[in-house]
């Protein structure tokens, strides 16, 4: 059974995709851009800033599905400058705890609206 997560805790999307479907016990999550979802505008400021607004909008999806953080199995993490890792990485360590999720992160040349990281999750309950 296949259903459409949406959640107003996080920005509408802005192409033909869905925030979230929810596959059995399974939530594939389309990747956040920093964006605020009352606006719809690129949040101000850097990494630091951008990687928090991704990982709240993240937090609308999940819990329009009854999940949390501690429900993710795998992330992928999209940076234009890997050289704002740590940055990206603190920010990220303060919203997930043991035994954390699978995570790949990869430079990407650009990002939608000019975001600077993008995150999409999966989640399992």
């Amino acid at each position: 059974m296949r259903k459409v997560i949406a959640s107003s805790e996080a920005p509408a999307a802005v192409g033909p995709y869905s925030q979230a479907i929810a596959a059995g016990n399974t939530l594939y999550c389309a990747g956040q851009i920093p964006l605020d979802p009352a606006s719809g505008e690129l949040v101000a400021g850097g990494v630091a800033e951008q990687t928090t607004r991704v990982l709240e909008n993240i937090r609308g999806v999940l819990s329009a599905n009854g999940m949390n953080f501690s429900h993710v199995v795998k992330a992928t993490v999209f940076m234009t400058d890997l050289a704002h890792f740590g940055d990206m990485n603190a920010i990220y360590a303060t919203y997930f705890n043991a035994p954390f999720p699978a995570r790949s992160t990869v430079q990407v040349v650009a990002l939608p609206r000019g975001a600077e990281v993008e995150i999409e999750v999966i989640a399992v309950s």
